[in-house]
């Protein structure tokens, strides 16, 4: 649940962690930070064994998504990490940190009831 005075659209979110739901998009990701955080397309295609369209197209998610953005130099885009964007994974990701802490202080113990407040184990998924 997003916090009330939070100016993230909530398709923020949804861009942001659709760009990351690809392995290949990570990995550049991964690439381009592990790279002083800026890279040619050219040296990011380089990286990869798909052809130059699907790159690019992973550029461009990750770009709509607002994880990259590119400037150009002469001839060539050179991609940054977009620090601020990622920021909000990061924040996503503290509610389960913050849940964790407070679970210990009085909160439903979901490993051991179900929905209906049954004994069990409730990580266990029926089949339709």
């Amino acid at each position: 649940m997003l916090k009330p005075a939070s100016r993230v659209r909530p398709d923020a979110y949804e861009a942001v962690f659709g760009a990351l739901a690809h392995p290949a998009r990570r990995r550049v990701l991964l690439a381009v930070y592990f790279n002083g955080g800026a890279m040619t397309a050219g040296e990011i295609a380089a990286i990869f064994a798909h052809a130059w369209q699907t790159t690019t197209r992973h550029l461009q998610v990750l770009e709509a998504a607002g994880l990259l953005r590119h400037k150009r130099q002469g001839r060539m885009r050179i991609y940054r990490i977009e620090r601020k964007r990622l920021a909000l994974v990061t924040e996503w990701l503290a509610h389960f940190q913050r849940a964790g802490r407070q679970r210990g202080r009085g909160e439903h113990d979901v490993k051991n009831k179900d929905a209906k407040g049954h004994q069990g184990d409730a990580r266990k998924v029926r089949s339709a």
